[in-house]
């Protein structure tokens, strides 16, 4: 039978994490000052990261800090292009008295166009650092420029609402985006029904997964494929608690989810294949200014990688290719030699728990195979 629709193309990156350091090379840098314990000025992370890697001229343009991912995006032309924006986007408002406090200034927002992202999910412990005001000036930002959105609203409705974006051929995604308290977001930042917040759940029950399934059961129509984006877990270690993947099994097989992305996690985590369904536990981190921060080093925060997934019309994983790379002189770069060895060999190791494998393409990017239950 011949597909109703083509299949869907996306490009998925975990934590985006535009502020402090990022800001503060691109051409509207915002205030510099910090409330950190140790760092009080964001100049001090672009100075951290040129002693390790050497000099940053900034200010740099808008396309600078996705460096080869451009080239990546070029070729494969997802349709899709989704990421994890973890921070506030405003000028304004109070930092929270939580340690760290990311924002990046509204002039910025270029950076997304920059790589074509055309989604961004909110749901996160670090887009109200600063507070309701700057929650507020965030969506102001996303809607003013068109920038479909997830996770976080005015109250609690809008922040539970998908984004709905329209697909070439016909069809929608649907993304729907949620987080969890063990990655940080405080019970007081959870969207209520007049009080504007995050989509927060309580926990991985039985109940909110019922909860989410209906959410997705209400939004969704005929040809339409559905997204869910987590922010869940610690920032460190590889372990997939149990009760992450009965969550993610759960939503794939009661609320019809087509693909479960999964963030938090400074580096990657393990996939799997449930049902023909991608289940993307930890995307890791891609754009931050962590380089020169010393701590956690079996975990490589500095590589990553950049997830290109193909959907079959009716939501199946047709394929994923994933490119390695490393963050050098706050950009990305593509990772080689012993870098691209290591990310192969964990990616290996961690995936093969699920029953999948990875294998080395000709152009040096990674690509997923999985026990197939039948179909083309």
């Amino acid at each position: 039978m011949a597909s109703v629709h083509p299949p869907l193309s996306l490009f998925l990156l975990g934590d985006v994490m535009p502020a402090r350091g990022i800001d503060q090379i691109l051409p509207h840098p915002g205030d510099p000052r910090l409330y950190e314990d140790y760092v009080h000025d964001a100049r001090d992370y672009v100075a951290l990261a040129e002693r390790r890697c050497g000099p940053i001229e900034h200010p740099v343009d808008f396309a600078y800090v996705w460096g080869d991912a451009l080239a990546e995006l070029q070729q494969r032309q997802p349709q899709v292009r989704l990421i994890n924006l973890e921070t506030a986007v405003t000028r304004h408002g109070r930092p929270e008295p939580k340690g760290i406090n990311y924002r990046m200034t509204p002039e910025n927002f270029p950076l997304l166009r920059a790589a074509g992202i055309n989604c961004c999910v909110l749901a996160n412990n670090h887009v109200l650092d600063w507070g309701e005001t700057g929650l507020r000036d965030t969506l102001d930002t996303l809607t003013a420029r068109g920038m479909p959105n997830a996770g976080a609203g005015l109250d609690r409705t809008q922040a539970e609402a998908p984004a709905v974006l329209p697909l070439a051929g016909g069809g929608r995604l649907l993304v729907f985006a949620f987080g969890l308290p063990d990655s940080g977001i405080p019970l007081w930042w959870a969207a209520g029904p007049h009080q504007a917040g995050v989509a927060r759940l309580d926990d991985l029950s039985p109940r909110s997964l019922a909860h989410v399934a209906s959410l997705v059961r209400t939004a969704r129509q005929s040809g339409d494929r559905v997204l869910v984006s987590l922010h869940w877990g610690d920032n460190w270690g590889f372990a997939i608690p149990d009760e992450q993947r009965a969550f993610a099994h759960g939503l794939i097989e009661q609320a019809g989810v087509d693909l479960v992305h999964g963030h938090s996690s400074h580096h990657i985590k393990g996939l799997e294949v449930h049902r023909e369904r991608l289940i993307l536990y930890g995307c890791g981190d891609r754009i931050n200014d962590y380089e020169g921060i010393e701590g956690h080093p079996a975990f490589r925060g500095d590589l990553g990688l950049l997830y290109f997934v193909r959907l079959h019309d009716d939501g199946r994983l047709q394929a994923l290719e994933m490119v390695p790379t490393i963050l050098q002189r706050l950009r990305i770069n593509r990772a080689d030699g012993v870098d691209r060895r290591w990310l192969f060999d964990t990616l290996t190791r961690e995936c093969a728990n699920f029953g999948c494998g990875i294998h080395i393409q000709t152009d040096g990017a990674f690509a997923l195979t999985w026990p197939r239950s039948g179909g083309p």
